[in-house]
């Protein structure tokens, strides 16, 4: 449902008594001090009812706490899950079906969003991106919600994953009152972090890989090529035993690189990144991971993109080194898997025992309300 629809009728009086309102119900209610990934030291309602959330993909890490119902305290979200990942959004959908009535409300940092609308909703907390925190100052909107008795809150699952996933997890479990919840997933996070961590130590520098990620690939079919520096994933490649070629080029967290450049260096692993962008882009020819992907058609995508102008001639293409992983991983607190995935790729003796796929399933058993399902990640296979 757009948001269009809901607050056009809206006026400033019925903006200006649900300002009131809200300011009140602030009053009685419990509140905690908490300190966002952002740095800010924030008053919030404990165990929010309604709250905002900046971007739909936040129901990765909400999920996570909130399994019995993960859409129960969403008011309202951008619709980026449903666009980009519709595969995540159906899945999610046939186990809450209300999550099909959750308005809209489009970036929280663009004229699009309806501040009027939030406030009449009597929205507690609006959950914003660290990566955004710069567009939300200049916007105002930080100033605007607090006047109005609206908590903001930074989490950050993509500028610094390997560093804030925790701590994001963390004050999301206190903020909601899930503590046990939020222990549960860091302890599982780190312990699957720690499988690669101890191993990697060992490797010398000379036997790591270089590895260049090409930044959803084909999403784009007629633009290349887009590069993680020594961030997101980019970090996730030097963590698993390889050198990220992407880091050698910018001190950036990405950057437009060249074909040229690539050919010329002639990375030895190349990593994609895909998901389910049909939807949103029909033209696409990027491979479409995700809950209702499968292995041929990820094996045809893969082929497509292996086979453009010059790319049969790399090594990591002629050797079997070329693969692909799935895109939103880069903004999941699940990113350990596709680390371990990586790991394989690029040391497949060290890591033989290493099972990218049983840690996905246990994550879905474990943690969350939906089961696992589809591919999301794959190797080139040959032809041989």
């Amino acid at each position: 449902m757009n948001i269009s629809s809901l607050t056009r009728g809206l006026c400033s009086a019925a903006a200006a008594s649900a300002m009131i309102i809200a300011t009140a119900t602030i009053a009685t209610a419990e509140t905690i001090t908490v300190t966002d990934i952002a740095g800010r030291t924030v008053e919030v309602e404990k165990d929010p009812s309604k709250v905002i959330i900046g971007e739909g993909r936040m129901i990765y890490s909400i999920a996570l706490l909130d399994q019995d119902n993960s859409f129960e305290r969403i008011a309202g979200w951008k619709n980026d899950m449903v666009r980009f990942d519709p595969d995540a959004y159906r899945k999610y959908l046939e186990v809450f079906p209300q999550a099909a009535d959750i308005p809209n409300f489009g970036s929280p940092y663009s004229d699009e969003w309806n501040l009027e609308a939030v406030i009449s909703l009597g929205t507690e907390v609006v959950l914003m991106n660290l990566g955004n925190l710069l567009k939300a100052q200049e916007s105002g909107i930080i100033e605007k919600l607090e006047e109005a008795g609206v908590a903001t809150i930074f989490v950050d699952f993509r500028q610094d994953p390997t560093q804030n996933t925790v701590p994001s997890i963390q004050l999301l479990g206190r903020i909601f009152d899930r503590r046990d919840e939020a222990d549960a997933f860091s302890d599982y996070y780190q312990s699957q972090m720690k499988l690669i961590y101890s191993r990697v130590e060992q490797i010398p520098i000379e036997d790591r890989p270089v590895v260049f990620i090409e930044r959803a690939a084909g999403y784009n079919p007629a633009k290349c090529c887009s590069t993680f520096g020594a961030a997101n994933l980019g970090r996730l490649v030097d963590l698993a035993g390889g050198r990220n070629w992407g880091s050698q080029k910018t001190p950036g967290f990405s950057a437009n690189v060249s074909l040229e450049a690539i050919f010329s260096d002639d990375p030895e692993v190349i990593i994609g990144t895909g998901a389910n962008w049909a939807e949103a882009n029909p033209a696409t020819t990027a491979v479409l991971f995700g809950y209702e992907a499968s292995d041929e058609a990820v094996q045809e995508r893969l082929a497509a993109l292996a086979d453009r102008d010059g790319w049969p001639e790399l090594s990591a293409v002629k050797n079997g080194r070329f693969h692909s992983v799935y895109h939103q991983f880069y903004n999941s607190p699940y990113h350990f898997v596709a680390m371990q995935a990586f790991a394989k790729w690029l040391h497949p003796d060290l890591f033989e025992d290493l099972d990218p796929d049983a840690t996905m399933t246990e994550l879905h058993d474990k943690f969350l309300p939906i089961d696992y399902s589809g591919v999301f990640w794959g190797t080139l296979e040959s032809d041989s």
